[in-house]
């Protein structure tokens, strides 16, 4: 295995370990990162590169078997790198990266901290998730007076947030999706929710069940697969909900009627481009990388779906405001 640092010899198949602290199938964040894996697979060819993917769960139970199965990885010694993300994983991977100096880590989704002397074997992408869900807040706020969309009461101002836990991450999406809305309208009010965890979705379905009684029309879910209670909820009560990190009108064909659009966090994209320039050697480890909507890292989905749900009016806008973001 190639030191960090150091540019894959041609003829080598490039191995990556992906390490998900819950399970495939929540339509959103891991789905997105095996998504990029497959992505680069089929445009390199298995014999320059070749994943495995190892889902440890989510739940209490599952959490004592994420650091043993993290250093069962490192002692294998055949991995290239080996990914893992959230904040969740941090203490697993700051022991292993210690005790693993020359194997190379990629972390998203949560900082690593590189000041207790800096694994120079950690390379570190967080997303600016604020900016998407600015937009998203925006379109919102617009949405929830608009009487020309027939699951709207459009005599009340109220919004919805679903997180999965109260975290720095999930926080950052709130604070941009608020702000998006009161930039909109002041007056606009957001019934907030946190499920506690990211997986429970019959629960996530419950608390978006009592936002939309209590007049909520739109919501917005940050919560993993417990988020798709949501997305259910939102087709019981007909009203809209938001989706995030894959375009879950896409992977929920049944329910796209009901999402307008998703905030995609793009961790399939930052692991495709993380993996090529460590291919080339030229992977920053030790640094903390932010990508936003400039660079990919974060975008909003914007396909013919999204202009058949969202009035042109409200297109128009969120274009506008996206593009005061880009710029600056």
């Amino acid at each position: 295995v190639t030191g960090p640092g150091m540019a894959k010899e041609d003829g080598e198949t490039y191995k990556a370990a992906l390490l998900l602290n819950g399970t495939l199938g929540d339509k959103s964040f891991y789905d997105s990162a095996k998504a990029g894996l497959e992505a680069l697979q089929e445009e390199l060819g298995d014999d320059k590169f070749t994943f495995k993917v190892e889902q440890m769960g989510a739940t209490s139970a599952d959490e004592a078997k994420w650091e043993p199965t993290m250093y069962d990885y490192c002692d294998d010694g055949s991995y290239d790198v080996i990914i893992c993300g959230t904040y969740q994983m941090l203490d697993a991977l700051t022991n292993a990266a210690a005790d693993y100096p020359d194997q190379k880590f990629i972390f998203f989704d949560e900082a690593f901290d590189f000041s207790t002397g800096g694994e120079e074997n950690v390379y570190n992408v967080m997303y600016k998730q604020n900016e998407v869900s600015y937009l998203i807040g925006a379109m919102a706020a617009m949405m929830t007076t608009d009487e020309s969309l027939d699951m709207i009461d459009p005599s009340n101002k109220i919004i919805g947030f679903l997180g999965g836990m109260e975290n720095s991450v999930i926080n950052d999406f709130l604070v941009g999706y608020i702000q998006g809305a009161k930039d909109v309208d002041p007056d606009t009010q957001v019934a907030l929710a946190y499920v506690g965890n990211f997986y429970d979705s019959a629960a996530g379905k419950d608390m978006a069940l009592t936002q939309y009684q209590n007049g909520a029309d739109v919501g917005f879910n940050v919560a993993g697969s417990a988020g798709l209670g949501q997305i259910e909820a939102a087709v019981d009560a007909k009203r809209y909900a938001f989706g995030v990190d894959s375009d879950q009108a896409a992977v929920l064909p049944d329910y796209a009627a009901n999402i307008p659009t998703s905030a995609l966090k793009n961790v399939g994209n930052s692991l495709i481009r993380a993996i090529k320039e460590d291919m080339d050697g030229e992977l920053p480890y030790g640094t903390l990388e932010y990508l936003g909507l400039s660079d990919g890292g974060v975008e909003l989905v914007e396909d013919d779906h999204y202009k058949e749900v969202v009035p042109e009016e409200i297109r128009t806008k969120v274009e506008d405001l996206k593009q005061q973001i880009i710029d600056g």
